[in-house]
C-alpha cells in the first residue's frame, strides 16, 4: 500500500488540480455547466478507480454522483459522503491568485474548494484506488457526492428517501471538518444544528422626511436594533423563554476532555484582530463556540446607506439571524419560540414578520461507538497519537437528515484546519492534509472491518 501511495502521489496531486480548476459553484446559475462538468469528472475518477454500478442521479437541481464496490455481503459497508460544489469566489479582488487556478505555495493548495471539500473527498477516492490496486480493500464501499451542499443539499434528502436499499450500509464517513492541528489530530465527535431566518419591522407606509415625522412616529431602524439587543441578557444568554429547555448538558468529564486540546486564547484573539472575546459567561471561549447555543445577527440593512447624507425615516427594517443548535434542540421548537418571543417584542405603530429561511439538526457521535473507535485507531496509526475528540461549532445538517433516513451514524475524519480559509479568499489545503488523509482512510476500514466481525 505506502509503495503505492509513494509512486502515485504526483498523479494524485495533479488530479486534484484538474478538478480545482473546474469551477463548480452551486450558487450561481451561470456556472451550471461547471457544476455539471465536476460531476462527471468524479463519476470518471470513481469508474478508473474500480467503482462499480457509478451513475450520475439527476435531481432538480445538481446531480449525485453514486459508485460502489461490495466484495463480499457478510462484510461492513461505508457510506462516504462529499460534494464537489464549491461557494462563490467572491470578492475576487481579494485572491492572491486566481481562486480556479490552483497554486501551491510553501507545500500549500491555494484554490476555491481545496479544502471544502474536493480535497478532502478526493482523498477518498484515492485512498479507494490504492486499497483496489493493491487487493486490500477489507470490506464494502459506497460513495455518494453531492453537487448542492453549499446551497443546502435541497435535493439530497428525496435522493435518499427513494434510495435506502441502495444506499444501506453500517457506517457513514465524511471528510468536511477540520483537526486541532497537523501535529494534533483530532475528530469531531459532535456538530450544531442551524436555525436561520429572516424578519422584518414595517412602520409607515412609505419613506418620511426625519425632519417632518421624526419623534412622531415609530422608526423600524431603531425598533428593530432594539429587538435584537434585547435577545441577550448581560450575561450573554440568550432570553428567549423556553430557549434552553431541551439542551443536552455536556458532563463535567467530557469538558475536561475537549478542554484538554491545546488552545492558546492569545493566539486566537491576535488572528481575529480583537482584543477581548465575549459570549455567555461560566464557558470558555472554545466552549462557547461549539458545546453551547448561540444566537446572531447576522446582517442588517433599513434606510438609506448611499454616499452622503439623506435625512429618512424608513419604512422598513430587516435583518438575518441564525441560531447554532446543540443536541436535543429542535429547528422547529426554535422556529417557533423564536417567532412568538420576537413578535412579543415590537413596539406599538411598527409590525413584525419572522420568515424561516434554512435550518437543519445538531448531531453527537458516542465516544464508545465502534466507528468513532475505528477512527479514533486509524489516525493514532498513521499519526504517532491518539486524537483529541472535538465538538465543531458548524453545521452540516445532512448528518442528522443520514441519521434519521437511514439510521446511521456518522464518523467525521476531517482533515483540513481551521485555518484553511473555508468560504473566504485564499482558500487552501496542504498537501501533508491531502496526503495524510490518503494514508489514513484505508487504515479507518482496516479497523472498522475488524471491530465489525
Amino acid at each position: 500500500m505506502q509503495n503505492y501511495l509513494a509512486q502515485h502521489r504526483d498523479r494524485f496531486l495533479s488530479e486534484l488540480l484538474e478538478l480545482l480548476r473546474i469551477p463548480s459553484v452551486s450558487a450561481d446559475s451561470k456556472f451550471k455547466g461547471d457544476v455539471r462538468r465536476a460531476a462527471e469528472f468524479v463519476r470518471d475518477s470513481l469508474q478508473n478507480a474500480g467503482a462499480d454500478m457509478v451513475e450520475l442521479h439527476e435531481t432538480a437541481g445538481h446531480p449525485i454522483v453514486y459508485g460502489e464496490k461490495l466484495i463480499d455481503p457478510a462484510k461492513p459497508t461505508v457510506l462516504v459522503y462529499g460534494h464537489y460544489d464549491v461557494q462563490p469566489a467572491d470578492p475576487y479582488e481579494l485572491w492572491t491568485s486566481p481562486p480556479f487556478e490552483p497554486v501551491i505555495k510553501d507545500d500549500v493548495i491555494y484554490a476555491r474548494g481545496s479544502a471544502d471539500d474536493k480535497g478532502q473527498f478526493y482523498m477518498h477516492i484515492k485512498a479507494f484506488e490504492a486499497m483496489m490496486a493493491t487487493n486490500s480493500l477489507p470490506c464494502n464501499v459506497k460513495f455518494m457526492i453531492e453537487g448542492e451542499e453549499e446551497v443546502g443539499s435541497d435535493h439530497l434528502g428525496t435522493f435518499v428517501a427513494e434510495n435506502r436499499e441502495k444506499l444501506k450500509a453500517d457506517v457513514i464517513l465524511i471528510s468536511d471538518t477540520s483537526m486541532i492541528a497537523n501535529d494534533i489530530p483530532s475528530i469531531d465527535t459532535g456538530l450544531r444544528g442551524l436555525a436561520y431566518l429572516q424578519v422584518e419591522v414595517t412602520g409607515p407606509n412609505r419613506d418620511l422626511h426625519s425632519g417632518v415625522y421624526g419623534g412622531a412616529v415609530a422608526n423600524p431602524v431603531n425598533a428593530l436594533a432594539k429587538m435584537i439587543a434585547s435577545l441577550h441578557d448581560e450575561q450573554g444568554r440568550i432570553t428567549i423563554p423556553g430557549f434552553y429547555d431541551a439542551v443536552l448538558e455536556v458532563s463535567p468529564e467530557e469538558r475536561a476532555l475537549l478542554e484538554s486540546a491545546p488552545f492558546d486564547e492569545d493566539a486566537y484573539k491576535t488572528d481575529l484582530g480583537v482584543t477581548e472575546l465575549a459570549g455567555e459567561s461560566g464557558y470558555t471561549a472554545r466552549e462557547r463556540a461549539s458545546i453551547r447555543p448561540t444566537l446572531d445577527c447576522n446582517g442588517i440593512w433599513g434606510g438609506y446607506i448611499g454616499e452622503g447624507a439623506k435625512t429618512v425615516l424608513p419604512s422598513k427594517a430587516s435583518a438575518k439571524i441564525s441560531m447554532r443548535l446543540v443536541p436535543n434542540q429542535r429547528s422547529e421548537d426554535i422556529y417557533e419560540l423564536f417567532t412568538n418571543h420576537f413578535l412579543s417584542l415590537a413596539p406599538p405603530g411598527v409590525q413584525v414578520k419572522v420568515t424561516p429561511l434554512h435550518g437543519g439538526e445538531p448531531y453527537l457521535t458516542p465516544l464508545d461507538a465502534p466507528a468513532y473507535k475505528a477512527a479514533e485507531l486509524a489516525m493514532e496509526e498513521s499519526f504517532g497519537k491518539k486524537p483529541v475528540p472535538t465538538r465543531g461549532g458548524g453545521s452540516i445538517p445532512i448528518v442528522a437528515l443520514f441519521e434519521k433516513e437511514l439510521g446511521l451514524k456518522t464518523v467525521l475524519m476531517g482533515f483540513g484546519l481551521d485555518s484553511d480559509n473555508l468560504h473566504s479568499p485564499n482558500e487552501h489545503y496542504g498537501l501533508f492534509n491531502f496526503y495524510k488523509g490518503i494514508e489514513t482512510i484505508p487504515l479507518f476500514f482496516k479497523h472498522f472491518t475488524a471491530l465489525q466481525s
